[in-house]
């Protein structure tokens, strides 16, 4: 299969080609949803996806699953980002996911600010340790997560100008990390972070030192239960905030982002369900409802991309004015793809 989306996207180079399947095995172990969200793309823009999602992984893997100490883990992100940058400059690496994300990030015009946001938003991982306001957290998040939204966006496609669907492209990116941050408190807490804000933890009379001692006795307690509450109701709110976007998106990727949209949000209710016991074990969507969510986006897709075909179709056979036989082109077609007209359902940024 991961052959097929490679041919699909006209990824030939043999070295090319091993660096995607990297990308998108790190993407299947660590990314479960967005792995299973990005099965419904059309074949030829998963290897962009799994490279912008397989990145994102392995930095995030330095940070949380450290092999040395903190100064280490500075130096190993400091050699990833000159990595990058070179990589981004030249179109080329000898790191495979560099080479990868940088022949994503040229072939999508992806804006490399994008990278530069999110390689300090991992390094200020190994400093800050928590967040005393939302403020502070929303603005960790923009490096964190808007920019991976972003970074996806050109993957996508829209069916109108980029930048009306940027800003949910961003708010969702939050939504998803919030969402993590909800979900991980416990394991969180056990990397020495804290990523719930602490003015609303300390609005119910909960701070480190409190959830430390749930944590370690296991033991659960009226005051977390309700911070946690509030947390769920600051990530509903992301949601709400990002869901006008997912109808701006190109129609043939609305099903992925709509399954992990779905999936996520789901990972709230199961939070929810399960008393806000976050903080001592690590709750999931059970594998029947990820299986349903996904089936009936699988046939969406399919729906999308039937529908997508005689416009591409039809586009493809209009003719451009100054080709063919009789501009001088013998043997040509004299056919080429029409521009695609802003604000319809046609994507842009697609490849």
């Amino acid at each position: 299969m991961s052959a097929r989306e490679l041919d699909a996207a006209g990824i030939t180079d043999p070295e090319l080609r091993a660096a995607y399947l990297v990308c998108r095995r790190l993407n299947a172990r660590h990314g479960r949803t967005y792995f299973l969200a990005t099965r419904l793309l059309p074949p030829d823009r998963r290897p962009a996806v799994h490279a912008l999602y397989g990145f994102a992984r392995w930095a995030d893997d330095i940070v949380d699953h450290p092999t040395t100490g903190q100064a280490g883990v500075a130096d190993r992100l400091a050699v990833l980002r000159s990595r990058l940058m070179r990589g981004l400059r030249s179109g080329h690496s000898t790191d495979p996911v560099v080479l990868a994300l940088a022949h994503t990030a040229r072939r999508y015009a992806i804006d490399h600010r994008h990278f530069h946001d999110f390689m300090a938003a991992m390094r200020s991982d190994l400093y800050v340790t928590d967040y005393p306001t939302y403020a502070d957290l929303r603005r960790y998040m923009h490096g964190s997560a808007a920019v991976i939204g972003l970074q996806v966006l050109p993957v996508l496609g829209t069916v109108g100008p980029p930048d009306e669907a940027a800003p949910y492209a961003a708010e969702l990116g939050v939504a998803f990390q919030l969402t993590n941050f909800v979900r991980d408190v416990g394991e969180d807490l056990d990397r020495g972070r804290v990523y719930l804000p602490a003015d609303v933890l300390a609005a119910h009379g909960v701070d480190r030192a409190l959830l430390r001692n749930c944590r370690d006795t296991g033991r659960t307690d009226p005051r977390v239960r309700a911070a946690l509450r509030d947390a769920e109701e600051l990530t509903r709110r992301a949601y709400r905030r990002a869901a006008p976007g997912l109808a701006l998106l190109d129609p043939v990727s609305r099903p992925c982002v709509r399954t992990a949209f779905t999936l996520y949000g789901e990972i709230l209710d199961a939070v929810a369900a399960s008393g806000y016991a976050a903080l001592h074990r690590r709750v999931a969507v059970p594998g029947r409802r990820r299986a349903a969510v996904a089936l009936a986006g699988l046939f969406e897709a399919r729906a999308a991309r039937r529908r997508a075909r005689p416009t591409r179709a039809a586009e493809a056979a209009v003719p451009v004015p100054g080709t063919g036989p009789a501009a001088g082109t013998a043997g040509s077609s004299g056919l080429r793809t029409a521009a695609r007209t802003p604000g319809t359902d046609t994507p842009r940024g697609a490849v």
